[in-house]
């Protein structure tokens, strides 16, 4: 593990590959233990990682862990090398290339020299992907009083404090005025809102293991997975809702899927609540 290179899950890959994506191209590494060609492609890749400075991240994906992922990205043989920038798939290539090829590939997608050692939200992006949110918000914090006037700069480093549990400094921040971001700071304000609603999911998780049917309970989950960031699991609880008992409490399910909608809307979470609006339609309909 590495500031430029980790390892990469169904659960975690929205945080450390699309969102890193938004700054930083993505090469996403489709590999396997069996695998040999991958395990020659994988160290160089690696190697080239550290090398190139953060000039792209480099997301190894474990194929038979995440068959999921897998077939998302269509990925038939491995290695498979897909690369996501701007939360979008712009490049890939297939099978274990020599080292000289590979270079010329990550040449021509990779940020230019020096650019990504001058992109604070970068820099913080891919220290976010390596769980290292402290960090993260240091180097976030001194490039905001570098440069005031930057909203997104600032909304970054709020959006860290809510995932810290910084909800007081996060909602102090949020006070402020944003015109350039402003349907961005209104998602982080519901995201705040959902955050206050922090709660141990054990107990809840065994409660509703006992009683599948008890919906409230299940939404009660739901909305404690939001405060913990762990946002596709949420949707899918409160969708679980609607899916049982669409009336429940005057549509109480649809009614937490809305307001996630609403605390996810922007990058990098796009896809996830167009993903689950078609889920939530298919459910009424």
């Amino acid at each position: 593990m590495s500031q430029f290179a980790f390892d990469v899950s169904l659960q975690d890959f929205e945080a450390q590959v699309l969102q890193a994506s938004l700054q930083t191209p993505v090469v996403v590494d489709f590999w396997a233990p069996w695998c040999g060609p991958c395990q020659t492609l994988k160290p160089m890749l690696e190697k080239l990682a550290e090398e190139y400075k953060g000039r792209f991240l480099l997301a190894k994906v474990n194929s038979d862990e995440n068959p999921e992922l897998a077939g998302h990205f269509g990925v038939r043989s491995i290695p498979s090398i897909k690369v996501v920038y701007q939360g979008q798939l712009v490049d890939e290539f297939n099978g274990a290339l020599p080292e000289g090829q590979v270079r010329a590939f990550l040449d021509r997608i990779a940020l230019p020299a020096g650019q990504a050692e001058a992109d604070p939200r970068a820099d913080a992006a891919a220290l976010i992907a390596e769980g290292r949110l402290e960090d993260a918000l240091a180097v976030l914090v001194a490039a905001t009083r570098e440069a005031p006037e930057n909203e997104a700069l600032r909304l970054d480093a709020i959006d860290v404090l809510i995932q810290l549990g910084n909800n007081d400094e996060a909602q102090q921040l949020l006070a402020g005025e944003y015109t350039q971001e402003a349907e961005r700071a209104n998602a982080l304000r519901a995201r705040l809102a959902l955050a206050q609603g922090a709660a141990d999911t054990a107990p809840l998780e065994a409660k509703l293991a006992a009683d599948p049917d008890d919906h409230a309970t299940r939404l009660e989950l739901a909305r404690a997975y939001a405060a913990q960031s762990r946002f596709r699991e949420a949707l899918d609880a409160a969708l679980e809702v609607v899916r049982r008992d669409r009336f429940f409490d005057e549509g109480a399910g649809r009614k937490a899927l809305l307001q996630f909608f609403e605390a996810l809307s922007g990058e990098p979470y796009d896809d996830l609540v167009r993903e689950f609006r078609r889920k939530l339609s298919a459910a009424l309909n």
